[in-house]
């Protein structure tokens, strides 16, 4: 879905809601300028997809969105149970937004267990929608329900809304031939169809998906959309729903383009492939199925008209190794993965190092250690990408902090890799990879010019007048050696594990050219060109709150917040970890007092001390999800007034 938007003007992330306006029919219409809406269910019970498409819809209407998806590690976990409940949070505005949103003004509820999971963060007034058919007593009792909560005034403090789903869509669907166990599948679109009402979201979009997803079963397709429509109808005509919703398009947020709804591992996906056609090298990806990379193969492996080669790998060691054999051979080459698969390549990664070939490493980060949480986010593979492998092997880092900053992010990464010839890691995590939000598609003469030149004869004259080819000659300015593609006349080289010579690359042992080597290779990355470290302080404040990766949005809408109060407060982002920008130092000694938030124990804080002897003071959550603004600005207000 993609829509056009006009220019943008300065709105706080967080506001209130609007005025009344007046009724449509039977129907009151009210105008807000937000909402924060979370379906929760089953994992088998579609929340993911119901999110997904009233995430579309949303983004195809115009308004500023941000998501959250939540879902179970297990493929079906255990039904009805809270460990087996799936959510999907959906915040959409007027204006520009940055996170998810803190806590839903709105729950939909399709059993117990999702009420029971998600009830604590939503506030007192806020509207529940619940499933009544799926709180029998076996259901509550599975899930500590002593008695129903729809009865014994639990719930008094909200605007509870019980509608039988299950039955509703069943009548809904008698028409068709199925089992009752097929019909109530499509509860999730009854639901979806109830809220697009209520918030006055488009349907085409929604009924060619479902068209286009089940083309091959017709009759599902038509249940389907016969569900969607009767819980718009359903909406429409009940007494329980008085009012409807208007949140207008955010018509002021954005500069003037061509906009869709696009996921950070969606955004990576293009950015690699735009990369790669800026390059005008092929792409290829040596990768092997984790939660929550798998995306990108899945994405990449759509576009071979691109010249796009997805290799799925048995291992993870196999999925690297074929990577760097595709840069040994002239390709932009890609592994994706996550913690786990990190530790497994980082034998690759040092030889890779060693090579000194361009390999753009993506690592989406997820709670660890070992297996760890494999569907929530964290940020604590910081350390390992720095120092991962064994003996003095440097790598550049970058991080994305928004999921359509993962374009750019790869664009960057590949720019690194390039023109430096190096591996690259890229950190991006699960909020990021699974988020979306609105992403200005770019005009293609917006994108850098990536092409790389490979060697094409000789570069060295010995003493005897004859000239050869030294794999490792340098560019004076980049350090980086020559790429030379095997098979090209004139151009043998040796390539391997063992340390090299300088210049010629033979096998060498001397420890005056091994101390040579080692400070080259970090001196290498050392100068890598970033751009400068950009500092928001329209006050002059004395601290700063420094982060790094995908606490953007949240640490953002905190120091929003925090200036809205009457707070002076300033604000940076890293995007390159490795090396750091050259201001930074110089940054951080304008300030009092330096926050780092972070999703881990404070790796970035512990490089920071280390590196500028700064008393960076760390803020720290690892409990699988991201942080949320008004924590976030709890935690900085303490800061200030220490």
């Amino acid at each position: 879905m993609t829509s056009q938007v006009s220019s943008p003007s300065e709105q706080a992330d967080e506001a209130v809601v609007g005025e009344q306006r007046k009724p449509a029919g039977t129907k009151d219409v009210r105008r807000l300028d937000r909402v924060i809406i979370r379906f929760a269910g089953d994992s088998g019970d579609g929340m993911q997809l119901t999110g997904d498409r009233f995430t579309s819809e949303t983004a195809s209407f115009g308004n500023d969105l941000s998501t959250l998806p939540n879902f179970p590690a297990e493929i079906r976990a255990p039904a009805g149970t809270l460990p087996g409940v799936s959510s999907f949070q959906l915040h959409f505005a007027d204006h520009d937004i940055l996170t998810p949103g803190d806590a839903p003004n709105v729950l939909v509820a399709m059993n117990p267990a999702a009420l029971k999971a998600n009830l604590g963060d939503v506030p007192r007034g806020a509207e529940i929608i619940v499933n009544t058919d799926e709180f029998t007593k076996r259901a509550m009792q599975k899930v500590g329900y002593a008695t129903s909560p729809l009865e014994d005034g639990s719930l008094d403090g909200y605007s509870l809304h019980p509608v039988p789903l299950t039955t509703l869509t069943v009548e809904a669907l008698k028409e068709f031939d199925l089992t009752r166990k097929e019909a109530e599948r499509s509860k999730n679109m009854f639901a979806l169809g109830l809220l697009s009402w209520m918030y006055h979201r488009p349907t085409e979009g929604t009924e060619k998906f479902l068209k286009s997803k089940f083309a091959k079963k017709p009759d599902i397709a038509a249940a389907n959309i016969t569900a969607f429509r009767a819980g718009w109808n359903f909406g429409e005509t009940t007494e329980d729903f008085a009012v409807s919703y208007e949140i207008a398009p955010a018509t002021k947020a954005f500069p003037v383009g061509t906009y869709r709804n696009i996921s950070g591992n969606l955004a990576l996906s293009y950015g690699l492939i735009a990369a790669s056609r800026q390059a005008d090298l092929p792409l290829y990806l040596g990768s092997y199925p984790i939660t929550p990379a798998s995306d990108i193969l899945h994405e990449l492996s759509r576009h071979k008209n691109f010249g796009v080669r997805t290799f799925q790998a048995e291992d993870e060691i196999a999925g690297i190794g074929a990577a760097l054999g595709a840069a040994f051979g002239g390709s932009l080459a890609v592994t994706t993965t996550s913690g786990p698969g990190v530790a497994l390549k980082s034998e690759t990664i040092g030889l890779a190092v060693s090579l000194e070939l361009p390999l753009l490493v993506i690592d989406i980060q997820r709670g660890g250690p070992s297996t760890g949480l494999p569907t929530k986010t964290e940020q604590a593979d910081l350390l390992q990408a720095m120092f991962g492998r064994n003996g003095e092997a440097p790598v550049p880092v970058i991080a994305p902090c928004t999921p359509a900053d993962c374009f750019d992010a790869a664009l960057e990464a590949a720019r690194i890799a390039l023109t430096y010839r190096t591996p690259v890691m890229l950190l991006s995590d699960g909020y990021l990879a699974n988020g979306s939000e609105p992403w200005r598609i770019p005009e293609t003469d917006e994108l850098p010019d990536l092409t790389v030149q490979f060697a094409q004869g000789p570069n060295h004259t010995l003493d005897d007048g004859s000239e050869v080819f030294w794999p490792y000659k340098r560019d004076p300015q980049t350090l980086a050696r020559p790429w030379a593609i095997p098979g090209t006349p004139g151009l043998e080289h040796r390539i391997g594990g063992i340390e090299k010579e300088d210049g010629t690359g033979n096998i060498s042992y001397a420890p005056a050219n091994h101390d040579f080597m080692v400070r080259t290779r970090q001196a290498k990355i050392d100068g890598i060109e970033v751009p400068d470290l950009e500092v928001d302080d329209p006050h002059e404040a004395k601290t700063l709150v420094l982060g790094w990766g995908s606490t953007y949005g949240p640490i953002t809408a905190a120091v929003r917040r925090l200036r809205t109060a009457g707070e002076s407060i300033a604000q940076a982002h890293l995007r390159h970890l490795n090396p750091f920008p050259r201001n930074l130092g110089a940054v951080l000694g304008r300030y009092e007092k330096v926050v780092i938030p972070e999703m881990n124990l404070g790796q970035l804080a512990t490089l920071i001390r280390a590196k500028y002897l700064v008393d960076a003071h760390s803020y720290n959550q690892v409990n699988g999800m991201p942080f949320k603004a008004e924590q976030l600005a709890k935690a900085l207000k303490e800061a200030i007034d220490a």
